[in-house]
């Protein structure tokens, strides 16, 4: 009985995981990304389709709990001198956002759509409040997390989260059925709830784990962990806020802890399963039979709510400063509804502000705007490649530098520095719009230009040029370089950034004046310093460094005579007893 009970909970887990396992890496391979991998087996899974979940709900909730443990893994990175320095922009930016999206959604349901007034403030209420798990899951991917624009993005949000209890405040007031409680109240409990969890985070949580960590034991750590997020989305939820709220303001607090990296690594995995399980969930909400009846009532509404938000959302960027390369890849970003409008559409519906029909309704609009979300993103970033925003970019043109670099992110500025020293008169390009307006920010002067094309290499001055240095990190656009200028430019010396051995190779057999390969010297003055730190005499370290060096040069010349696995001989393959003579290592 025990057996067939156990088998009845495993196996539709099976499935489930089997699901995520078959659609995730076939969509990453599609380049559609997983979360749209895993929306494409929720569906699939769910009532409408193969039916063998039926309360998506209760899934969609429970899961919730992966986006409160990605919020907590956020907030350990985000410092509170940070987010205290982001006040401006969740108070002005992010009001200003919200606020006018939800006028502008607004008039677009009761115009448009011939909604009622309250009727069109809740469906635009909802889809106004962006999610929060796509979002976030794409500025981490990105790494943009910490960036100017991304800490932007990272404001708007939690002014978003701020608002679910006035929201939910103003459901109470239009709600026929109210009882006439006070909002009022509501609105206290949530500032007490605030206070609460601010005053635990700050004088209790660093205590809690010091007295976890004497016991030495891994697993007293996870739950520990596990207990303070649970515990701060708990509250935050009993006092009507977001529970990722909590959980995200927990982790700011514990972001300048001794224990924050090993609490991230226990988290990690639960917030990697619930994340993925949670877009499934919204997947399996999904309804073919509404859409199927409503298919024009829906593509309409979403169209028209889509264009409404977006053209808001670019708008409100430009007016904060954001060039329109940044606000058109932040607008891409915030199209879609959250997982909040399930919530406050629920409450609308139990409260008579809304009928069925039209929770229905708006509910589904709001999971086809995030399961596009990712597709809108992709069609962004092409569009955002194709073409980038050329303000305050110049293009090459007349140049007469000694030198010309190509290239200037890392490796062409270092390079650039020893030239600058001794006053030498440069000419720099770079196929980065973002990059000449980073580097411009610094009194470098750089232009645009693609060092492939023959009259970008001539309007920057390589018919003059005593030197060309090609500090880009593209094997094959540098070869094209090579011949290019080697065919064109001949009185120019062609120095060149090469990517790896192999690249190194092709270089000297092309027949350049100088290659290096970018991690060489760093990587021999990384090996030195570890003979230094045990104890290695100054004398043998550079003994060392210099024989290695040699070795690794005559190899090198033995590759291009030969292949790949010529002057093996010259490699350090195996410890011996005594692998350099007269060392003295100290004790």
């Amino acid at each position: 009985m025990a057996e067939a009970s156990l088998g009845q909970t495993i196996g539709p887990a099976i499935v489930l995981m089997g699901a995520a396992v078959v659609a995730v890496p076939l969509f990453r391979r599609l380049g559609l990304g997983s979360v749209l991998g895993y929306f494409a087996a929720g569906v699939l899974v769910g009532p409408s389709v193969i039916g063998l979940f039926t309360d998506a709900l209760s899934i969609l909730h429970f899961s919730e709990l992966g986006v409160v443990m990605f919020l907590f893994v956020i907030g350990l990175e985000l410092r509170p001198y940070k987010l205290w320095a982001m006040r401006g922009q969740i108070f002005g930016l992010g009001l200003v956002q919200v606020a006018a999206a939800t006028a502008a959604l607004t008039l677009t349901g009761m115009l448009v759509f011939g909604l009622s007034g309250p009727v069109a403030f809740i469906a635009g209420a909802g889809f106004v409040l962006s999610s929060t798990a796509v979002i976030m899951s794409v500025l981490q991917d990105r790494g943009e997390i910490s960036s100017a624009e991304g800490q932007k993005s990272v404001s708007i949000l939690l002014f978003e989260d701020l608002m679910i209890v006035p929201l939910l405040a103003v459901v109470a007031f239009l709600s026929p059925l109210s009882q006439g409680q006070s909002e009022w109240m509501d609105v206290l409990l949530a500032l007490g709830a605030l206070l609460v969890l601010l005053g635990v985070s700050r004088w209790g949580l660093n205590p809690f784990f010091a007295l976890l960590a004497r016991a030495r034991t891994r697993e007293v750590m996870t739950a520990g962990a596990l207990l303070v997020v649970l515990g701060a989305a708990l509250l935050m939820a009993g006092a009507g806020l977001s529970m990722a709220m909590g959980a995200f303001l927990a982790g700011v607090m514990l972001s300048s802890s001794s224990y924050r990296h090993q609490i991230e690594s226990d988290i990690e995995p639960f917030r990697g399963l619930l994340m993925g399980l949670f877009f499934m969930a919204v997947g399996m909400s999904l309804d073919l039979s509404v859409v199927a009846a409503e298919w024009w009532l829906l593509l309409s509404m979403l169209v028209a709510f889509t264009i409404a938000k977006g053209a808001v959302v670019y708008t409100v960027a430009r007016s904060f400063g954001s060039s329109s390369h940044q606000a058109l890849h932040r607008t891409s970003m915030f199209l879609q509804g959250g997982e909040f409008a399930f919530v406050l559409y629920a409450a609308a519906s139990a409260g008579g502000v809304i009928d069925a029909r039209e929770n229905v309704l708006f509910t589904t609009v709001v999971i086809f705007s995030m399961a596009l979300a990712p597709l809108l993103m992709i069609a962004a970033d092409w569009l955002l490649r194709s073409e980038a925003s050329m303000e305050g970019v110049e293009a090459a043109r007349d140049l007469n530098g000694r030198v010309l670099i190509i290239g200037f992110g890392r490796f062409g500025q270092i390079a650039s520095q020893l030239l600058l020293s001794k006053g030498v008169r440069l000419s720099v390009i770079d196929m980065s719009p973002d990059r000449i307006r980073e580097a411009g920010r610094f009194g470098f002067k750089v232009f645009f230009g693609d060092g492939k094309r023959l009259d970008t290499l001539r309007h920057s001055g390589s018919g003059s040029a005593e030197a060309l240095m090609i500090c880009i990190d593209d094997p094959k656009a540098a070869m094209q370089m090579v011949e290019l200028a080697q065919h064109e430019f001949p009185q120019a010396k062609i120095l060149v950034r090469s990517y790896d051995r192999g690249h190194a190779v092709d270089l000297i057999r092309a027949g350049v004046d100088y290659q290096i390969r970018e991690t060489v010297e760093s990587a021999y003055m990384m090996g030195a310093e570890g003979l230094r730190a045990l104890g290695y005499a100054e004398l043998d370290v550079e003994e060392a460094a210099e024989d290695v060096r040699q070795r690794d040069n005559e190899r090198l010349s033995e590759q291009v005579q030969g292949n790949a696995m010529s002057g093996q001989d010259r490699l350090h393959v195996r410890p011996v007893p005594e692998p350099l003579s007269g060392v003295a290592v100290s004790k």
